[in-house]
């Protein structure tokens, strides 16, 4: 007998996490941090449900940290087997998750000292440097496509998602006596006017179906309406004399921006002479993306030649800050630039210095390129819940110009969802939906009750089998 047990992102985005057991073996499909508000994040440093030392492999969707960032504390806590991942999801694992254990321990070591002068009991960082050095050994890559048998009786594919630089849809198939049962959990599934990357994969058969609902209540915007909007928004902070912020996640959005800036640079319409890209991390993952452009599509052949050269060649005034320093010095500009930082939800890293710095100045504006989970920063601008927000320390009134481009998502809306979903045959896999808040998981559920699939909506430690 074959089980499924739903362990995170359900009923909720962050966490990534469902395990697969077998009768022999058992696969841990993604590992990643709840990301949100303080209780959310707070069940990072729970015990897992599941013994870690009894997994046999992990097979991973791609590298954002809500599906990969708790996999140290997995081998610190006794994994060692192996993790299964995309040729171009190795590189950007060391990336993320040596990032994200050094703003781990720096959180962990400012905590600890406030608590010590209060006399409370310290804490322990969620995972060490040698925990993700243990853990990065244990990747084996596999190429888009490639079907191969991890353990016996077990085979694994990953076919592109379209979602950042090595994203995958996961294909499981396993043997079962004579029968062979098939999953396939979809990952994040992209938005198809991803301007570098290829559209998600079609697959036609499974027996259990994981879907992501991310965008489950909602269609995005016209991407053509969006980039008015956004050449719009840059003449007008031109004008007034203010700075553009956009928090931007590392890994896909960042590059997805680069390479709309550079476009409507050459139409003429972007205003702003310097554009800086204050995020090392960022800087990092864009040399890796230029290092495969063959995986991106061939939509703009202007760009595709371009891109090999560098950045810099496709965007004129592309300026990197990676230093402290060098980021204290864009703090300082008052006006006339583009300042693109991390994270992507505004909770953390140095763009909550530059909201910091801009958010009360009427002439500057926020630009909001993706999603944002219940309890951030970023949920809070964009529902214009608070007029005055407490930024490191500072209270700052909230005057700048707030904007959300939602076409420019790298997330499947509504009706790319059910469009994707619709290729497969008859009869129809066990459909549940996964990773979406409760309004979008639910508008979605009815989207599909109303084409006669029905669709699951699991809870937190729900285990099917087939």
């Amino acid at each position: 007998m074959t089980s499924l047990t739903f362990y995170g992102a359900t009923g909720q985005v962050t966490g990534s996490c469902y395990l697969l057991e077998t009768g022999s073996f058992r696969i841990l499909l993604d590992c990643g941090l709840f990301q949100g508000s303080k209780e959310t994040e707070q069940q990072n440093t729970a015990d897992f449900p599941f013994d870690p030392a009894s997994l046999d492999a992990v097979a991973l969707s791609h590298a954002h940290l809500d599906h990969c960032g708790r996999l140290p504390k997995l081998v610190k806590d006794g994994f060692k087997g192996t993790v299964f991942l995309t040729e171009a999801s190795f590189p950007l694992l060391e990336l993320m998750l040596n990032d994200a254990v050094h703003l781990q321990l720096r959180d962990t070591e400012w905590e600890n000292k406030r608590r010590q002068r209060a006399g409370k009991k310290l804490l322990e960082p969620l995972y060490k440097l040698e925990d993700v050095q243990a853990l990065l050994k244990l990747r084996q890559p596999i190429a888009y496509s490639e079907e191969k048998e991890i353990l016996a009786g077990i085979t694994i594919s990953f076919h592109e998602a379209g979602h950042i630089l090595g994203s995958s849809i996961v294909r499981l198939r396993i043997k079962d006596h004579d029968k062979i049962k098939t999953l396939v959990f979809s990952g994040d599934l992209g938005n198809p006017n991803s301007p570098l990357l290829r559209d998600p994969s079609i697959l036609t058969e499974a027996d259990i179906l994981l879907l992501e609902s991310t965008y489950g209540d909602r269609d995005h915007k016209p991407l053509q309406n969006t980039l008015n909007e956004l050449c719009e928004t840059l003449a007008e902070a031109a004008e007034s004399g203010g700075n553009v912020i956009i928090p931007a996640f590392a890994v896909g959005r960042t590059q997805d921006l680069i390479y709309w800036l550079g476009k409507i640079q050459r139409l003429g319409k972007l205003p702003q002479q310097q554009i800086y890209l204050d995020s090392p991390m960022a800087i990092s993952a864009s040399e890796i993306y230029a290092a495969n452009v063959p995986l991106f599509n061939i939509d703009d052949p202007e760009f595709t030649k371009i891109a090999p050269q560098g950045w810099h060649t496709w965007l004129k005034g592309l300026i990197y800050s990676q230093t402290a320093e060098e980021s204290m010095a864009v703090n300082r500009i008052a006006g006339g630039a583009i300042i693109i930082a991390g994270s992507g939800m505004c909770n953390g890293g140095r763009i909550r210095h530059h909201l910091k710095y801009n958010l009360w100045r009427r002439n500057a504006h926020i630009i909001i390129t993706g999603f944002q989970a219940e309890g951030t920063l970023g949920r809070i601008l964009v529902d214009s819940k608070k007029k005055v927000l407490k930024i490191l320390g500072s209270e700052i009134k909230v005057e700048a110009k707030i904007h959300t481009l939602g076409a420019l998502s790298a997330h499947a809306d509504q009706s790319q969802l059910l469009q994707w979903a619709s290729h497969f045959k008859a009869p129809q896999p066990r459909l549940y939906l996964v990773h979406g808040e409760k309004a979008a998981t639910l508008s979605l559920q009815t989207c599909f009750n109303r084409m006669g699939w029905n669709a699951n909506i699991p809870k937190v430690g729900e285990k099917i089998t087939f």
